[in-house]
C-alpha cells in the first residue's frame, strides 16, 4: 500500500480543507494516509476518519497565537524549511503531496528525488501576491518551488492557464475539479440549527474566510449604500478571519449592525445556506469555490463577481455575474432586490457532479 502524505497549513473549516477530508475520507482504503498540518486543533481533524493519521508542526490553532509568535513561525518555515523536512517528512512517504499555496508547497518543495512530488494550485496565481517588493520575492521563491514537483494539479482551467501566463514551467499538468460529498451536503442542511435569519425579510449569505481576497468591506459599502435608499435586505456572513475586527469596526461607522451580521465559524454552514434567499460570493479573485458547488446542491440562486468562480457555475441557470467593481455590485445586488420574484423563479439546473470520475483522477496521478 503506497504511504503518502497530504500537507495544508492547517484543517480549520474552509474549501480546500473540506475537499481534502472528503478525498481522504475516500481514498483510506487504497493508500496509507498521513495529513501533515502547519497548525493543529482545527474544527475538521475531527471529521478524519480513524486510520488516517495526522502529524502537525506546532500544537497550537494559528488563532491562539500572537503577532510575535505568527511571525517566528514565519521566519522559522522560511529559514529553517529543510530541517523541518528532513526531521518531519524525508523518506517516510511514497508521495508528498502540497494541498495548498504557500508555506506548505515551499515546505514540501524541499529536494528528494526518491519520492514523488504533487502540488494542488487553488487560487488565482495572479492575484495572490499583491504588487511591490515582497510581492515579487514570493513570486520568485514559488517558481523555484514550483519547479520541483512532478505533477501540478489545478481545480479550474482558469487558474491552470493562468499560472501558465505567469510561470513557464514544465511540469505534468492536470486540471482536476474539487471533490464534493453531495449527500453529505444534503444530509447536513436538514440538520436542527438555530439559524437566526428572518422568515419576512430578503436574506443573503456568503460563506468566506474573513480576508481581503473576499472584499466583505467593498460588500458592507455596498449594502450600506443600498439600504439608504431603501432597498431592504439582510447579509449574513459565516467564517472567520484576520479581517474580523475591521469589518465589525466598518459594519459599526456604516450603522448597519442590524442587517448586516457576521455570524462566526459554523461546523455546519448549511441549514443557514439552505434557508437563505440567496446565496454570494463577491470576492476580489477565487479558484474553484466548494461554496458555490454546496448552494447548487441546495438549490440557492448565486451572484458571484467574474472571477475563476464563474466556471464553477457554467451549467447552472440561477446566478448572475457581475464585474468585479463596486459600482457593478450595486447595480447587480439593486436589480435583484427591485425583481426578487423574476429572478428567483428560474428553474434550478444543476447537472450530475462526476465525483467518481473525479476520485479517479486522483488516484491515477498518485499511482501512475
Amino acid at each position: 500500500m503506497k504511504k503518502i502524505i497530504f500537507g495544508i497549513t492547517s484543517l480549520q473549516f474552509g474549501g480546500a480543507e473540506r475537499v481534502l477530508v472528503d478525498i481522504v475520507n475516500k481514498l483510506y482504503t487504497e493508500f496509507d494516509i498521513t495529513i501533515f498540518t502547519i497548525y493543529s486543533n482545527a474544527g475538521m481533524e475531527k471529521q478524519l476518519n480513524s486510520n488516517i493519521k495526522i502529524q502537525s508542526l506546532f500544537k497550537k490553532k494559528y488563532e491562539e497565537l500572537n503577532k510575535v509568535q505568527k511571525l517566528l513561525i514565519s521566519m522559522k518555515l522560511l529559514l529553517l524549511k529543510k530541517q523541518i523536512y528532513n526531521k518531519q517528512i524525508r523518506n517516510n512517504y511514497d508521495v508528498e503531496i502540497a494541498f495548498l499555496e504557500g508555506p506548505i508547497t515551499r515546505l514540501f518543495a524541499c529536494e528528494n528525488r526518491s519520492v514523488k512530488k504533487i502540488a494542488w494550485i487553488h487560487n488565482d496565481i495572479t492575484k495572490v501576491y499583491g504588487t511591490g517588493l515582497k510581492a515579487n520575492l514570493k513570486k520568485k521563491a514559488d517558481k523555484k518551488a514550483y519547479n520541483v514537483y512532478d505533477k501540478l494539479v489545478f481545480v479550474s482551467r482558469d487558474n491552470k492557464e493562468k499560472f501558465e501566463d505567469t510561470y513557464n514551467l514544465d511540469n505534468d499538468k492536470y486540471v482536476i475539479y474539487n471533490y464534493i460529498d453531495i449527500d453529505k451536503v444534503i444530509e447536513k442542511s436538514n440538520e436542527y440549527a438555530n439559524v437566526p435569519l428572518k422568515d419576512e425579510e430578503f436574506n443573503i449569505i456568503s460563506v468566506a474566510r474573513l480576508v481581503k481576497q473576499k472584499a466583505i468591506d467593498r460588500l458592507i459599502k455596498v449594502h450600506s449604500k443600498l439600504i439608504k435608499n431603501g432597498l431592504n435586505h439582510n447579509i449574513y456572513i459565516i467564517g472567520d478571519g484576520p479581517e474580523k475586527e475591521y469589518l465589525q469596526n466598518l459594519i459599526e461607522e456604516k450603522k448597519v449592525g442590524k442587517s448586516f451580521i457576521l455570524l462566526g465559524q459554523k461546523e455546519n454552514p448549511y441549514p443557514f445556506i439552505k434557508k437563505a434567499d440567496c446565496f454570494a460570493l463577491l470576492s476580489n479573485y477565487e479558484g474553484y469555490p466548494m461554496v458555490l458547488l454546496e448552494a447548487q446542491i441546495l438549490e440557492k440562486f448565486i451572484i458571484i463577481t467574474d472571477t475563476s468562480a464563474r466556471e464553477t457555475l457554467q451549467n447552472y441557470n440561477n446566478r448572475m455575474i457581475l464585474d468585479n467593481d463596486e459600482e457593478a455590485i450595486y447595480i447587480g445586488l439593486s436589480k435583484l432586490l427591485k425583481n426578487k420574484e423574476e429572478y428567483l423563479k428560474t428553474n434550478y439546473n444543476l447537472q450530475n457532479y462526476n465525483n467518481l470520475e473525479i476520485l479517479e483522477q486522483i488516484k491515477k496521478i498518485i499511482k501512475e
